[in-house]
């Protein structure tokens, strides 16, 4: 749900070509990304375009990529990977160095073409949040959180963001560390309380604040409901409605995580459901559901 969210479609296999830029550590599942310079229906093509790459006294290095959409039984082998590297680093002008290069580019095959262009990792940002000083064992994993403020916001560009039962702030850390503009409120003041200490452990800063959604007077253009369940915060039937209606109120999309279903509740809300998903935890299952 989340490559939809960010891309617009859903790709058969693990890798995919879009003219759509994102931060490959943006998401968890991201492994990397390559800025096509250049493409060929051969691979002697791209060596051939290679030496048109001038880097001056900037190094390098060539990286083949693995991940590509070849049958299981035309894998290229690890010498045949390194030969595709050493070939195409001979046309770059530049200084190779495959320690500690300035520059990574990244060569891979998709849909019977071949692509060659900077090569961006994604780092496991999600991962350095794991451990808050605040938690709770029914909260949202990082990676999952990552994931939601993603579906939420795939172009955060002028976007207002509120979690309006933002709990323990593992949504407002992710989507802080992204830069998103969020903010953050819950009805319980010891879960506010320890939203603030966790935004702040690991550096960041944003707004939380105390009280009923009721109260909430902005307009916003998405919320994130992570609908209360735990021992710090339990909500009624009647409270999740009103939790959906209230939201209706000042937010124009919402994504909705829960442990039940709640269609029927969305609906009398007044919401639509355009998308959804289930995330897994253990044996405990939640249901991402996008609502506009």
């Amino acid at each position: 749900m989340e490559m939809r969210s960010l891309f617009g479609v859903e790709s058969e296999t693990n890798i995919i070509k879009t003219p759509i830029a994102i931060n490959p550590s943006r998401s968890p599942f991201i492994k990397e990304r390559i800025e096509v310079l250049f493409e060929g229906d051969t691979l002697s093509e791209i060596v051939d375009q290679a030496d048109q790459i001038e880097l001056g006294e900037t190094t390098f290095k060539v990286l083949y990529v693995k991940i590509n959409d070849l049958d299981p039984s035309v894998k290229i082998g690890y010498w045949e990977r390194r030969n595709i590297e050493r070939d195409i680093g001979w046309k770059v002008q530049g200084l190779a160095d495959v320690q500690n290069p300035d520059k990574i580019f990244g060569i891979v095959t998709l849909g019977g073409r071949w692509y060659l262009g900077n090569y961006i990792k994604s780092e496991s940002v999600w991962l350095h949040h794991l451990k808050k000083p605040r938690e709770y064992s029914t909260a949202l994993s990082t990676r999952v959180a990552r994931a939601i403020v993603n579906i939420a916001v795939p172009n955060p560009e002028g976007i207002k963001v509120i979690d309006p039962c933002c709990g323990i702030g593992t949504v407002l850390v992710e989507a802080l560390s992204m830069g998103i503009n969020i903010v953050g409120r819950d009805i319980n003041p010891l879960v506010t309380d320890g939203s603030r200490e966790n935004i702040a452990y690991f550096g960041l800063q944003g707004d939380v604040t105390t009280g009923p959604i009721a109260d909430v007077t902005e307009k916003y253009d998405v919320a994130i409901i992570d609908m209360p369940y735990n021992l710090y915060t339990h909500a009624t039937p009647e409270d999740q409605l009103s939790i959906l209606k209230h939201a209706r109120s000042f937010a124009e999309k919402v994504i909705v995580v829960t442990i039940e279903t709640m269609d029927d509740m969305i609906k009398e809300a007044g919401y639509e459901i355009t998308d959804r998903c289930v995330a897994k935890k253990g044996n405990f299952l939640r249901q991402i559901v996008v609502c506009v």
